[in-house]
């Protein structure tokens, strides 16, 4: 069995950063094991601009974004493995992988997974109708065209708003395909409101609010769906059925962190369906640590980048025996707040804590209080919220008690801000 100081899951944006971060703070004995047969993950197929504008102080494509890092992996000489694919990890920290080489077990001191996300599929949300071919996800599609230039259907309509979905919606027209629209559940758009601008309203896509697909229709291959307007208990609306003749029905319906490697080690699984961590991105498996899309679904690759980039400086504290340790305290998603990420936030450590979170529904006029019992850690008006948006608030560790209260995040309407005391 073969020994390793550091073994990283997942070779895409946070795989990558979470490496040059571990090396760059002492531990040189790095394996980077990859499924695919390129660094980069998800952003190989990512060929619109957008990305790098926090890492980078410019805007770049997806292969651009990710080719920086790729250098500064090969700069430092950390060994990486692509068409890796990890069949399990332990709590003993042993990886066992898979690939054309054979089949290997790794012994290491400290894990840190980095395994992305994963769409939800039509059987995901039990799809009324047929399942002819033509029904596909928009990330699978995407990869169809960006990568292997293939253009999957010519009359296209999308079911949800997000971002990937939005992108698509765009993508296919430029290609030639029409778009006739989207329907999202919500009563309110899933997506970036720039993707809503720049994808849809430049285009002159209709967005469908409120509404959802209640039936697919086709032998063999696609020919038509017909959707609804839902009521406030998300229940099809009878009457209000619209029919749209298309070839493709493309599903931007959500993605849901690809953890099953860390549930299965036996690490908790927290709110945001990624595992539980601390603040130094530790699961509740002393030495195992995660990052990025499989900790919690981001907006932006520079968020996941900089997540791996403290996944990787602490997974190196961990490995040197420096990383500290001490009394921790909870945090807890109080009113509005979908998910609190980290879990639990260590008392002692240097620096302030930064906290990520998603309200549950848009919100306007509000404050965002974050509060350890009785007493307020901080007060932020908020003019405007939305869920597609990840929020980020620091605060300063200092100011916290070495007590059994959580830290709570919550929103208050703005009438109702001055009796929160």
């Amino acid at each position: 069995m073969k020994h390793v100081d550091l073994v990283i899951v997942g070779g895409g944006s946070a795989g990558m950063a979470a490496a040059v971060s571990a090396y760059d703070a002492g531990v040189k004995d790095i394996l980077l094991l990859e499924r695919s047969p390129y660094l980069g993950g998800i952003l190989n197929q990512c060929i619109h601009n957008g990305f790098g504008l926090h890492e980078f102080k410019e805007e770049l494509t997806g292969p651009e974004f990710l080719t920086r890092f790729v250098h500064q992996v090969e700069e430092r000489h950390i060994p990486y493995e692509t068409k890796a694919s990890v069949l399990s990890i332990k709590k003993s920290k042993i990886v066992t992988y898979v690939s054309p080489k054979g089949s290997f077990e790794v012994q290491a001191k400290a894990i840190i997974v980095a395994t992305g996300c994963y769409e939800r599929s039509a059987g995901a949300i039990s799809m009324p109708g047929e399942r002819p071919a033509g029904v596909i996800t928009a990330g699978q599609a995407q990869l169809y065209l960006n990568q292997y230039g293939y253009l999957v259907g010519k009359r296209v309509f999308i079911l949800g708003s997000g971002d990937i979905g939005l992108i698509m919606a765009r993508r296919m027209t430029l290609e030639g395909a029409k778009v006739l629209g989207v329907a999202e559940l919500m009563p309110y758009s899933n997506g970036l409101n720039r993707n809503i601008q720049q994808c849809l309203k430049d285009f002159d896509i209709p967005l469908y609010l409120s509404h959802t697909v209640t039936n697919v229709i086709g032998k063999g291959k696609l020919e038509a769906i017909e959707i609804s307007e839902v009521d406030e208990k998300k229940n099809p609306i009878p009457g209000t059925e619209k029919r749209f003749e298309v070839d493709t029905l493309m599903l931007s319906i959500g993605l849901i962190p690809n953890c099953a490697l860390l549930d299965k080690a036996g690490a908790k699984i927290g709110p945001a369906r990624g595992a539980e961590v601390d603040d130094s991105l530790m699961t509740t498996i002393p030495g195992i640590f995660t990052c990025g899309n499989v900790l919690h679904v981001h907006d932006l690759v520079d968020y996941v980048v900089e997540e791996g980039k403290v996944a990787g400086k602490n997974a190196a504290s961990y490995i040197l025996g420096t990383l500290e340790e001490g009394p921790k305290v909870a945090t807890k998603a109080g009113d509005g707040i979908g998910y609190v990420v980290p879990g639990s936030v260590a008392l002692g450590a240097e620096g302030d804590v930064s906290l990520k979170f998603r309200c549950r529904a848009p919100r306007k006029n509000v404050y965002l209080f974050v509060k350890q019992g009785e007493k307020v850690i901080k007060k932020l008006y908020k003019l405007a919220m939305i869920p597609s948006e990840m929020e980020i608030i620091k605060i300063p560790r200092k100011a916290l008690e070495n007590n059994q209260e959580p830290l709570e995040v919550s929103l208050v309407a703005k009438e109702d801000a001055d009796h929160v005391r």
